[in-house]
C-alpha cells in the first residue's frame, strides 16, 4: 500500500494560509484548483480514468463506470486557518486504499464498478454553503439558486466557476450519476474527541447531527462618531455585539445544543463613523430538529431585544430604530447512515466503535440518496478547523487499511448472488 503519509505530505504546502497559521484552500480556487491537479496527476499515474463532472467533482474509475457503483474519497477544500486533514486525508486514503486493492488483485477478478470521488467546496466557507458539489450533484440546492451565491468580494458562483471551466448552464442535478450508485463511504479524520480515550484508531460513523447557518443583519442609523451623543444612535454594532454575547448562554439552555458565531462583518467600518449595519453568521447543531429551531427562536428573539436597546432616546423620538433581518443560509437534518451498509462495515471492522459526529460531510449529503457510511480516523488534540487537528502517522495507516479492507468487502457484495451488476 502507498503510504498514505507520504501522500499527505505531498500537499502540506499547498495552500498554506498567509495570514497565520493552518491553511486557506477556498472552494473553486487556483489552490483548490491546484490541489485537484494533484489529485488527477495522482489517479492517472494509477491508470484510473479521470473525468471533471459539470459541477466540479472530480471522479477517477477503477473500472468501466456502471451501475450499483462504490465510490470513496472526500474533498480537499478548506475553511480559512484550517487544520491538514480535513478533506485531504479521505483523498489521500482513498489513493492508498486503491494501492493496496490493486495490490491483492481486487480488480482481477469481478467486482462492481469502482471510482474515487472528490468534492469541491464542501466547506461552504466561500459561498456559504456547505457541501456545495453535492448538494449541486443530488439535486439539494437548485442551481439557480447556487449559481447566484455570492462570495466575500462579491463574485457570484456563476462568475467564479467559468474562471474554473466549468460552464455554469450545465451545473445541477445528475440523476443519471447519482444512479449509478449503489454505496458511497467517506474516510474524514475525526473532528472531536470520541476516540481520544480508546484503544482504537479507526470509528464507523451512525449520524450526522442537524445543523444550519443563518445571516443576522443588525440595521440602524450611520452617523458621525464624535458629535453624536450616546443618546441620540441606533447603533446596530451595540445590537449585534450583545447578542454575540448572549449566544452561548443561550445555546448552553439546551441540552447538547451549540451554537457559534464565526463572521462578522462592519459597514462602513471606519473607525470614526457610527455604523450602519453589522452582519454575522451563525451555526446552530443538535440532533433534534425541534431543538435547533427552538435555539434559533431564542437567539431571534433576545436579538429584536437588543436591537429595541440599542437605539437611545433621542433616537426613537426621531423615528430612528435598530433593526433585525434574519435569512438562513442552509440547513440539514440530522441524517443516520445507511443500517445495512454500516452492518458490512461492523463485520469487517467488529472492534471499530460506532460514533456519531456534529459536523457536515458530503456522505450525509448523499445518504438521502444513496446508501452511505464513513469511517472517522483518530485525532489526538481533538480540534478541528484549526491549525491544531492532528493525526498520527500510524493512525492514519489504519484508516486507509481500513478503508481498504472495508471496500474490498463491498465490491464483491452482492456478486455471488447476482444482486450486483
Amino acid at each position: 500500500m502507498t503510504d498514505v503519509t507520504s501522500l499527505m505530505r505531498q500537499i502540506e504546502d499547498v495552500g498554506t494560509d498567509p495570514r497565520g497559521p493552518g491553511y486557506l484552500r477556498p472552494g473553486y480556487s487556483p489552490v483548490e484548483r491546484e490541489l485537484r491537479d494533484w489529485f488527477v496527476a495522482e489517479a492517472e499515474r494509477r491508470g484510473l480514468d479521470v473525468e471533471i463532472d459539470a459541477n466540479g467533482i472530480v471522479w477517477a474509475w477503477a473500472t468501466a463506470p456502471g451501475d450499483n457503483a462504490v465510490i470513496t474519497g472526500s474533498h480537499l477544500d478548506s475553511v480559512p486557518g484550517g487544520g491538514q486533514f480535513d478533506g485531504p486525508l479521505g483523498v489521500a486514503s482513498a489513493l492508498a486504499a486503491y494501492d493496496e486493492l490493486a495490490s491483492r488483485g481486487t480488480f482481477d477478478q469481478p467486482t462492481r464498478p469502482f471510482a474515487l470521488a472528490v468534492f469541491p467546496e464542501e466547506e461552504g466557507s466561500r459561498f456559504g454553503l456547505a457541501c456545495l458539489g453535492s448538494r449541486l450533484l443530488t439535486g439539494a440546492v437548485a442551481a439557480d439558486d447556487a449559481l447566484a451565491l455570492t462570495d466575500q468580494n462579491g463574485d457570484t458562483l456563476a462568475e467564479v466557476v467559468t474562471r474554473y471551466d466549468l460552464d455554469p448552464q450545465r451545473m445541477g442535478a445528475d440523476a443519471d450519476r447519482i444512479a449509478q450508485i449503489g454505496s458511497f463511504i467517506e474516510l474524514h479524520v475525526e473532528q472531536g474527541v470520541g476516540l481520544i480515550n480508546t484503544d482504537q484508531p479507526v470509528a464507523i460513523g451512525s449520524s450526522i447531527v442537524g445543523h444550519g447557518r443563518w445571516h443576522f443583519r443588525f440595521t440602524g442609523q450611520g452617523n458621525h462618531a464624535g458629535t453624536t451623543p450616546m443618546t441620540h444612535r441606533a447603533d446596530p454594532v451595540a445590537a449585534a455585539s450583545r447578542l454575540i454575547g448572549d449566544i452561548p448562554a443561550l445555546a448552553d439552555g439546551f441540552d447538547q445544543a451549540v451554537a457559534t458565531v464565526g463572521r462578522t462583518s462592519i459597514h462602513p467600518g471606519g473607525t470614526n463613523v457610527i455604523a450602519s449595519a453589522m452582519d454575522f453568521w451563525f451555526d446552530i447543531r443538535h440532533d433534534s430538529d425541534d431543538v435547533v429551531a427552538e435555539v434559533l427562536d431564542a437567539i431571534t428573539s433576545r436579538g429584536r431585544e437588543r436591537a429595541a436597546e440599542a437605539a437611545g432616546a433621542g433616537a426613537r423620538d426621531n423615528g430612528i430604530e435598530v433593526s433585525l433581518d434574519v435569512s438562513r443560509e442552509s440547513y440539514s437534518p440530522t441524517t443516520y447512515f445507511h443500517r445495512e451498509l454500516n452492518d458490512r462495515l461492523r463485520a469487517v471492522l467488529p472492534e471499530a466503535p460506532l460514533l456519531p459526529t456534529g459536523a457536515g460531510h458530503d456522505a450525509g449529503i448523499l445518504a438521502a440518496h444513496v446508501p452511505s457510511a464513513m469511517l472517522f480516523v483518530r485525532n489526538p488534540t481533538g480540534v478541528s478547523h484549526a491549525p491544531e487537528e492532528a493525526c498520527e502517522d500510524d493512525d492514519a495507516r489504519s484508516g486507509a487499511k481500513a478503508l481498504a479492507d472495508v471496500l474490498a468487502a463491498e465490491l464483491t457484495h452482492g456478486l455471488d448472488n447476482g444482486t450486483a451488476s
